[in-house]
């Protein structure tokens, strides 16, 4: 029998036996699993008010809300279940990632440390401690937890995404660079890695390799709006206008256009195309809000290239 098959029985049995808890509780994790959060958050309310006393109740509430982003309900949820069973790991683990999901780090470091306590061999709450200590800035305990999640399993990606991270920001490139291809070892189409691999050889100034790791950013990721700029700008660096012409097309046929990337164009078609620039310079106009030079300037801009000869 199918999940929606067995959502439908119990369905068809509680309209016969309304009250009966088992059968709605059933029903309700079920509900969670198939992603229908308004309905399954109905029966759990109707089950809180009869089972004031049940911490998988509320356990299960806070997993709905928090699936529904309403994370401060999420934490009402989770700390009624540990007020029933304090010694409820789970609930302790997930109020830990809705703690961190309110920027509310200090009280989530406690939570992850407790439930490491019941298992200090539990490379998921390394890897959540390692993010509120990075989310706090406290770098160095970030590290230090996000290598104890690699220690217990070398292919969590993340981990070693966040540890290059660190030493990017403490300006290790090398270790960083080593780091984010450990990443695409493991995950050979994650394109942040990529990206951070390009913003490193673009600071070194290696753009070859720099131009290299933006195209395959590109590639895994065709909506990365900021790839394109960068590679752009790269290009227009060179004096390669077709190059950058391309790209900056191709980033305006993928994501929706900006100030920024339509004056880019018509820095890419300027020396190509006089209409093209023509019209970009038009464009960026028109998407003012998200142009970062004075709108005057274009517009200034504009008014000199339509009285070329």
């Amino acid at each position: 029998m199918s999940k929606l098959d067995k959502i439908e029985e119990l369905q068809n049995l509680l309209k016969e036996d309304p009250q009966d808890s088992q059968l709605r509780r059933e029903l309700a994790v079920l509900l969670i699993d198939m992603g229908f959060n308004d309905e399954a958050l109905q029966n759990l309310l109707y089950l809180s008010k009869t089972n004031s006393n049940d911490e998988g109740i509320f356990y299960n509430l806070g997993i709905v809300y928090e699936k529904m982003k309403n994370f401060k309900k999420a934490k009402e949820m989770y700390l009624k279940a540990l007020e029933i069973k304090p010694e409820y790991t789970d609930a302790t683990y997930n109020l830990g990632l809705v703690y961190t999901e309110l920027k509310e780090y200090l009280p989530a470091i406690d939570c992850f440390k407790e439930v490491l306590n019941e298992d200090s061999n539990d490379s998921n709450t390394y890897f959540s401690l390692g993010l509120a200590y990075f989310k706090n800035k406290d770098y160095l305990n970030a590290i230090e937890n996000f290598q104890k999640t690699i220690d217990i399993n070398d292919e969590d990606l993340y981990a070693h995404f966040y540890i290059a991270n660190i030493y990017k920001e403490f300006g290790d490139n090398e270790a960083a660079k080593a780091e984010f291809e450990k990443v695409l070892t493991i995950s050979p189409d994650y394109s942040w890695a990529y990206f951070n691999l390009a913003s490193i050889y673009n600071e070194e100034g290696n753009l070859e390799l720099a131009k290299e790791n933006l195209i395959k950013t590109i590639e895994m990721n065709p909506k990365d709006r900021e790839a394109y700029s960068i590679l752009t700008k790269l290009y227009l660096k060179e004096k390669s206008y077709e190059n950058a012409a391309k790209t900056i097309t191709d980033c305006l046929n993928e994501c929706d256009p900006t100030g920024d990337t339509c004056y880019l164009a018509a820095m890419a078609y300027k020396p190509l195309d006089k209409e093209e620039y023509i019209s970009y310079l038009s464009n960026a106009i028109k998407h003012y809000q998200s142009l970062s030079r004075p709108v005057q300037a274009v517009k200034d801009e504009l008014n000199n290239a339509r009285d070329w000869d």
